[in-house]
Parts: C-alpha cells; sequence; structure tokens
C-alpha cells in the first residue's frame, strides 16, 4: 500500500536505483504519473519530460477504454472494439482524444516536441497500469523513435495487463501486483484525480529545483 503517489514514486526511485549508470530519461504520462515520475527523476538525478497518451473511451462509459492514441499518432485498439462501436464512432473518438493530446502537449510542455529518444534508456512511470493501452502506445512511441532501451517502470499493475506489457517493454518494473486487482486506485490510501493545475505545479517545482527563473513557465526547460 502507498500513501500517495509521491510515496509511490520515491519506493519505485529504490528499485530503479540499478538504471542511474544509464542516464536514463524518465518520460511521465499525464496526470497521474506527473508525481510518480518527478520522485524517480529526482532520485536518480534524471533527465525528465512528459509523454501525452490519451485513452479511447466507451462513449457510455468513459472510465473504460477500447485503445489509446500517443502524440505521434501510435494507436493500439482492441481486437472487439468493431463488435461494439460502429467505425464511425471509433474514428469520432480518435478525433477527440487527438484534440485533447495536442492539448496537453500545448498545456504541459509548452507546444515543444519530445526530447531526442534516440538511443537513450527510457524508462516510462505512470502511477499505475490497468488495462495497459496507455502505456502500450507509448512504447510504441518509443520504438517509432528508435529508444535505446524501454523500461516499464509503475507502482502497481493487474497480471494480465504486466504480463502484456512485459513482451513489448525491454523491461518491466512493478512493485505490487495484486492477486485481485480491481483497479489502480486500491493500493493507494490517498487517491484522486489529478488537474492539469496540480501538473502545472509540479512542473514548476521541478524547474525550481534545478534553479532555472520561472520568467515565462516553459516546461521544455525540464530536460538538459
Amino acid at each position: 500500500m502507498f500513501k500517495n503517489r509521491k510515496d509511490a514514486g520515491e519506493k519505485l526511485a529504490q528499485v530503479l536505483e540499478m538504471y542511474r549508470p544509464e542516464n536514463p530519461l524518465i518520460l511521465a504520462i499525464p496526470r497521474g504519473g506527473v508525481e510518480v515520475g518527478l520522485q524517480v527523476s529526482r532520485k536518480l538525478g534524471a533527465d525528465f519530460s512528459l509523454i501525452i497518451v490519451r485513452k479511447l473511451p466507451f462513449p457510455d462509459n468513459p472510465e473504460a477504454g477500447f485503445g489509446a492514441i500517443a502524440e505521434n499518432g501510435s494507436t493500439f485498439i482492441i481486437k472487439n472494439a468493431g463488435y461494439w462501436l460502429a467505425r464511425e464512432t471509433i474514428e469520432k473518438i480518435k478525433q477527440e482524444q487527438i484534440a485533447e493530446v495536442e492539448r496537453r502537449v500545448n498545456a504541459f510542455r509548452g507546444g515543444n516536441p519530445l526530447p531526442k529518444l534516440s538511443r537513450r534508456t527510457i524508462i516510462l512511470v505512470d502511477d499505475g497500469i490497468a488495462m495497459g493501452s496507455t502505456m502500450r502506445v507509448a512504447i510504441k512511441l518509443c520504438r517509432a523513435r528508435k529508444a535505446g532501451k524501454i523500461v516499464v517502470a509503475v507502482p502497481v499493475a493487474g497480471r494480465e495487463a504486466a504480463d502484456a506489457i512485459a513482451k513489448e517493454a525491454d523491461e518491466l518494473v512493478v512493485l505490487d501486483i495484486p492477486v485481485y486487482f480491481r483497479a489502480v486506485a486500491q493500493v493507494y490510501e490517498n487517491w484522486y484525480d489529478v488537474s492539469d493545475e496540480e501538473v502545472l505545479d509540479l512542473l514548476r517545482q521541478r524547474i525550481s529545483e534545478k534553479g532555472i527563473k520561472d520568467h515565462e513557465f516553459d516546461p521544455s526547460e525540464l530536460v538538459t
């Protein structure tokens, strides 16, 4: 059990210490993965940025998804999506989430592109993995950018999702795989939905820690 996302990030960082010599780039998935990823970045003294991906939600149940899309257009859609949803509906939802991806790139990274991933060890961090769709498209994006090694690191995951991710990432680090997994929130004492403003506050703190003058907030300054 983790007290909160900060606690989860600190505990995750302890296990990830072995990657310090590889000078990894920590890529956190907003919004929930940001504080977890920042703690890992602090403890490892590693570069940090955000990778923007979005779940493709069912229209009548937004908490559930039938796939995901990444900022480079990489898409993952579960096999049976076509049985449940019309092609036009799937395309409409994709376009809506593409717009949200673009909004988040502008809001959280100042519209700047991802840093160079080629030949680097990339550690993808989130606050947990439920279905695994968003993490799978994040991996696809990193593969497309020729990452040297892709490590997926999360505090918690369901067994089925963890097994699927393990086949696609180079390495997988999960602190807790509950026997009876219901939701990521079940392993957190203090769980809530993270807001845009909280993400921006966390990024401002990071910039301040790095000694960068916050004249005009530019998240791209997070990566050295």
